[in-house]
């Protein structure tokens, strides 16, 4: 029997597939990266009854990186990255071992089906899996077809049935057109991001963001907003006059009429037809017409009217707006929530779905009316040829959903609903008044037809008082009339809403991504998010726009990206030649960024004024080894010190608090060291700012504190107070923590372990022996002789935290379940953090013992 394995995109899509497939006939069992399911069954495949194995991938399996030594900054002029740098796929989350994972699920297998969401990213997917799974399948005989593309847009019995039966082919060029923009975006964006960090970061200390970064979707984005801003600050308001009129038809009611010439900027001339229309005590009925009126329904929803929606009447983020519609569409609710389509096919069943709304107390009433009266067709829209709009699937109640889900659930029904329902219909009467020479109007709307405003009531027309019957040549007595003064106000900052309208519209991002940027324009702190959703630049936003604009305006405007975009399409519909798309556009950026950085002064004198010299900020700390006078501690992010008379700049440790460390010094290069902490129930550990910076050893990184540092004499290093590996990850040491006292800990330098020891002991020390049993290194412990917790008073003892049975109850673990690594077998596990249970060695792992402890702490560190 063939065995045909299929592969969708998330694991909650693999079983609500395999369960439709399967009529629930099916056996599930955890893959080996723990994450992913495998639901296998038999049933009939081409003809043929065959083995079925449905599993899934995670989102992308591979990501695009920089090989090597292209991924330092240190190391590499950004210039090299647009062409020279070579390129690598890598596994995009290590941790779930994807690629092994596909490898032992595909091995032996005779057929794959491929079912990744079917869009571009999706496409792309669908190759990452066949480059994974292809060499373990069996080999096909002669031209047999073993690879198959099912596509569906809804997690439905008749969408999924129906792909099954219908099943294509993956699409190569719609593949190709994704790495393009990885790529580019990859390329282009590294840069640009590292020469403008290192530059700015390197000069000023108060810029506030870790990371100023370029994004070729990115840029033009936050230039919408610094425009809107810019045309705010510009702004000069002006005063004009308005003449207002009210006429009394009846002795009670009023009837404020517009005047026809709206309004005027001179206020004498004002004060002149002010005193014409005085002169007359009666309004004169010119003309009275009555049009029939049509608003007409909406058209079927697709992915970027959603996102405006959600943003402006919902309060909701693209981002957050996106994550909820996927779990809606992976749990069922919904058809597939990226589309640029408006148009429903003409096979679509719009009656089905619309019956499955039947019995919601919210709309069953109308839902009922309308599969009664017969459906009016949705209007034509623009179909993209990708999904169908985005519609409700089956019935929900708001304690299924809950919160966020169902608000956004229940807007997609109504505007589903609102589809293919009658337009709404109403009656304007417009009355034309003449008092003197000047003309003023009054309309009124009357409601004849309410049609899809019942189910979308904020789009009814609004109720007003009905106007009173008259006839041409009628006379009203004048009951008011009088100047108002007003003036001009300026634009308002951007909504998200008003964005993605402005993105949609110049081509910048796709419907996948436009919640992405905007989401990375306000986590580099160059947006923040006002009241009512309205995005307003930051001064470093501002700046960099305005640095943009001083030096390559195409940089920020949205022509370029927009015309990127479009070549990238062109290679999805395989009318353009991936390699020479590439070649061209990364050329284009490569001279604009030469450019760029030749014409930086000119970003700079605008950065001078907005932001502080790094000489100017910061509190003095510690100091340098080199001229031994203070250096100062910037706090804004990124966090680092700065030597003004040398010139250099440190980078620490981020998220955590910085501060002198008993004036100790490195022994190596006679810096002050540091202490960095996370705070009382975290991790601390000392570290040389210079080597920090500039690792001594060859077995050290950029990055290690002292707890990592292989010197061997050190006090502070890991060769003095290592203890032993780390009872949860690979490659850690136990350090202990001799700031920690009287709440001693030791932490792992690689992991968030910590395991806290002999509360209240006077002293603790990491003695130069180690455990017979397990090769830690024994630790000395003085304890005061009132708050002694050894047996028989005893004040001090010497032991491995690990073995020693004195020392069990005295050890407790956070963060991980306590199992050390020397240890084997049953007993060495502990579940939770309860106190000293089964520490014991269960056997020894390696027979050979090290020779002292130095080479068993750097068997544990290489």
């Amino acid at each position: 029997m063939k065995t045909v394995l299929m592969v969708a995109e998330k694991p909650s899509l693999a079983q609500s597939i395999a369960k439709i497939l399967s009529r629930g006939n099916m056996s599930s069992r955890k893959g080996l990266n723990g994450v992913c399911s495998v639901h296998e069954y038999t049933g009939s495949f081409i003809g043929q009854s065959v083995h079925f194995k449905m599993t899934s991938v995670c989102g992308h399996v591979m990501t695009l990186d920089f090989i090597g030594k292209y991924n330092s900054w240190d190391k590499v002029d950004p210039a090299e990255l647009f062409s020279k740098a070579p390129t690598e796929k890598k596994e995009a989350n290590p941790k779930l071992t994807m690629v092994k994972f596909l490898q032992v699920e595909g091995r032996g297998c005779d057929c794959i089906v491929l079912w990744l969401d079917c869009d571009k990213e999706g496409e792309n997917i669908c190759f990452e899996v066949l480059d994974a799974v292809l060499p373990v399948m069996n080999k096909p005989r002669g031209t047999e077809r073993t690879i198959y593309r099912a596509k569906f847009s809804s997690i439905t019995d008749t969408d999924i049935c129906n792909a099954m039966n219908h099943l294509g082919e993956p699409n190569r060029n719609e593949a190709l057109s994704v790495d393009a923009r990885q790529e580019l975006d990859l390329r282009i964006g590294c840069a640009f991001t590292r020469f403008q960090t290192k530059y700015f970061q390197g000069k000023y200390g108060n810029l506030d963001s870790s990371l100023i970064s370029f994004g070729p979707c990115q840029t033009p984005t936050l230039g919408f907003c610094v425009e809107r801003h810019d045309k705010i600050q510009s702004f000069k308001p002006e005063t004009y006059w308005v003449l207002q009129a009210k006429v009394n038809p009846e002795k009670e009611n009023s009837l404020t009429l517009d005047w026809d010439r709206v309004r005027v900027f001179d206020r004498e001339i004002a004060q002149m037809f002010l005193n014409i229309t005085k002169m007359s005590k009666e309004a004169k009925v010119e003309s009275v017409s009555k049009k029939e009126k049509v608003k007409q329904r909406p058209l079927a929803l697709n992915t970027v009217e959603m996102l405006r929606v959600a943003s402006a009447a919902l309060g909701m983020g693209p981002q957050h707006a996106m994550q909820i519609a996927e779990r809606l569409y992976t749990q069922g609710y919904i058809s597939y929530p990226r589309t640029e389509t408006t148009h429903y096919p003409e096979n679509f069943d719009l009656k089905g779905c619309l019956r499955q709304q039947a019995n919601n107390p919210y709309w069953a009433e109308t839902v009922k009316a309308l599969l009664a009266e017969g459906i009016n067709r949705p209007r034509k829209g623009h179909d993209a040829g990708d999904h169908p709009p985005i519609t409700p699937m089956r019935a929900a109640t708001e304690a299924e959903l809950g919160g966020d889900g169902w608000r956004l659930y229940e807007y997609i029904t109504r505007h589903f609903i609102a589809t293919v329902s009658a337009d709404c219909k109403y009656l304007q009467t417009t009355i034309a008044f003449s008092i003197g020479p000047e003309r003023f109007t009054c309309v009124g709307k009357l409601v004849t037809s309410p049609g899809f405003t019942e189910i979308m009531p904020w789009h009814s027309i609004p109720l007003e008082e009905s106007l009173p019957h008259c006839e041409k040549g009628d006379l009203f007595p004048v009951g008011e009339i009088k100047l108002v003064e007003k003036q001009t106000s300026p634009p308002d900052y951007l909504t998200e809403a008003e964005l993605i309208t402005l993105m949609e519209k110049h081509g910048i991002g796709t419907d996948a991504s436009i919640p992405v940027h905007i989401n990375n324009i306000c986590q580099r702190n160059y947006v923040t998010v006002e009241s009512g959703r309205r995005l307003k630049p930051t001064n470093l936003g501002i700046v960099l726009v305005h640095g943009y604009y001083k030096i390559d305006a195409e940089l920020v405007l949205p022509t370029i990206r927009s015309a990127v975009e479009k070549q990238l399409n062109l290679i999805a519909l395989g009318k353009a030649n991936y390699h020479q798309v590439l070649e061209h556009t990364l050329d284009i950026f490569k001279r604009k960024f030469h450019y760029f950085v030749d014409s930086i002064a000119g970003m700079d004198e605008l950065m001078e004024v907005s932001f502080s010299p790094l000489a100017a900020t910061g509190k003095p700390l510690s100091r340098c080894g080199k001229c031994h006078r203070f250096m100062k501690y910037i706090q804004a992010k990124p966090s680092r010190l700065h030597c003004s008379h040398c010139d250099d700049t440190y980078s620490l440790p981020q998220n955590g608090t910085i501060k002198l460390y008993k004036e100790l010094r490195c022994p190596l290069d006679d810096f002050e060291l540091v202490l960095w902490s996370s705070g009382s129930r975290g991790k601390s550990y000392p570290l040389c700012p210079y080597c920090y910076n500039h690792p001594p050893f060859r077995d050290m990184k950029k990055g290690m504190g002292c707890n990592e540092c292989t010197h061997p004499t050190c006090q502070h290093s890991l060769s003095m107070l290592g203890i032993g590996q780390c009872v949860e990850c690979e490659n850690g040491v136990l350090v202990l923590d001799s700031t920690s006292g009287p709440k001693w800990k030791m932490a792992c330098n690689k992991c968030n372990v910590i395991v806290h020891f002999f509360e209240n002991a006077h002293k603790v020390r990491v003695s130069a022996e180690t455990c017979d049993l397990c090769d830690a290194a024994l630790v000395d412990v003085d304890f005061n002789k009132a708050k002694s917790p050894l047996p028989g008073d005893e004040t001090q003892h010497s032991g491995c935290v690990f073995c020693d049975p004195v020392f069990q109850d005295l050890v407790e673990l956070k963060h991980a379940a306590m199992r050390h690594p020397m240890h084997r077998g049953g007993q060495g596990k502990r579940q939770g953090r309860g106190r000293g249970k089964g520490r014991r060695p269960g056997g020894r792992l390696n027979p050979k013992k090290p020779k002292d402890k130095m080479a068993a702490l750097a068997a544990y560190f290489v």
